[in-house]
């Protein structure tokens, strides 16, 4: 059974920069991998995914955020750098399933992202 835990949000100032973290078990296909938000009254989003064969990017976080991974651990990081208040949003780790990449099976909780301007 896969499982996926986020941690690290929280609430920071405009400017400042959090470190999320999914810690994954029972999953056997860590090289597709991502992270998706979910804002207030908007649709999921997806925000950093990889594949083998490329690193995706929102426009919107490019440049700011840093998506990787530590096989060893089976743990997914997304590093956030100047963050800004529109970033606000629960974030979710995400898995897939059939090898395909930007296409995922599994889901995480979540974690809530606040940022203050």
């Amino acid at each position: 059974q896969v499982q996926l835990s986020e941690s690290g949000g929280g609430s920071v100032q405009a400017g400042g920069s959090l470190r999320l973290s999914c810690a994954a078990s029972g999953y056997t296909y860590s090289a597709y991998m991502g992270w998706f938000r979910q804002a207030p009254g908007k649709e999921r989003e997806a925000v950093a995914w990889l594949c083998p064969i490329l690193t995706y990017y929102a426009d919107s976080v490019k440049g700011r955020f840093t998506i990787s991974q530590d096989n060893a651990n089976n743990t997914l990081y997304l590093q956030m750098n100047t963050l800004k208040p529109e970033d606000t949003a629960i974030y979710y780790c995400a898995a897939g399933s059939r090898r395909l990449c930007g296409e995922f099976s599994y889901w995480g909780q979540g974690t809530q992202v606040t940022v203050s301007s």
